[in-house]
């Protein structure tokens, strides 16, 4: 069941006095409960496509379809807070807070996702949440004593503590060695599965691809092709 659609978008940069056209009227749907992959070379449109449909920046023109609403006609503060409750974000970099412990980042998260939970029902998902990601043992850790692969976990479990439908992973295993990234990949199709989410990932990293549903490769602004 498609949650989630794009629907001729088209993204152009001002350069001097040239207009640059990166994305050419691309078209594709997401399926709730699977993983899709953006893939092409460097420059193909892929990462920026992500961030059109994460509202992180506006198309030129275009439809962003979710819940049969066109999102890419919201303002900023409706764009903010279907951001804030209905997306999860991670990225290549963790982007963790540095001076917050895992247990407050997450914490952070829910408050920013405006969660109606009290604080006990907030506890309870954060040690539920740990524990998936295996890290209920690291709970009062802070950011520089973790691994790689164990920044990357929290930075999961921050993006989906508040129950997203949508998750957006930009290269989420790019700064990874080939072990931790499995475990990464391993861990978003997992969660994508048995929380009965959206996940839409650009990778460059073609072993990445074994873990998702869904492979769509992007050249040149435009979509080539679909396949399984």
């Amino acid at each position: 069941m498609s949650i989630f659609s794009i629907k001729d978008v088209h993204k152009s940069f001002t350069n001097g006095e040239v207009e640059e056209e990166i994305l050419k009227g691309v078209n594709l749907s997401l399926q709730r409960g699977e993983v899709t992959a953006l893939i092409g070379a460097s420059g193909s449109g892929k990462s920026t496509l992500l961030t059109i449909a994460a509202g992180l920046q506006p198309a030129s023109n275009g439809q962003i379809i979710f819940k049969n609403e066109n999102i890419a006609a919201y303002n900023q503060e409706q764009t903010r807070k279907i951001r804030a409750k209905e997306f999860g974000f991670v990225f290549q970099s963790s982007h963790l807070v540095p001076f917050l412990t895992i247990e407050e980042q997450l914490l952070l998260m829910l408050d920013v996702a405006e969660t109606t939970l009290n604080k006990q029902e907030q506890q309870q998902e954060i040690n539920k949440m740990l524990k998936t990601v295996d890290l209920e043992h690291r709970k009062h850790a802070y950011p520089s004593s973790l691994s790689g692969g164990e920044k990357q976990r929290v930075a999961i479990a921050r993006a989906i503590i508040h129950q997203p439908k949508i998750l957006f992973a930009d290269e989420p295993t790019a700064n990874l060695d080939s072990k931790r990234s499995k475990e990464v990949m391993e861990l978003i199709q997992e969660l994508t599965k048995t929380l009965d989410i959206t996940t839409l990932v650009v990778t460059h990293d073609e072993e990445m691809l074994a873990y998702v549903d869904h492979i769509i490769k992007m050249k040149d602004g435009i979509v080539m092709g679909q396949g399984v």
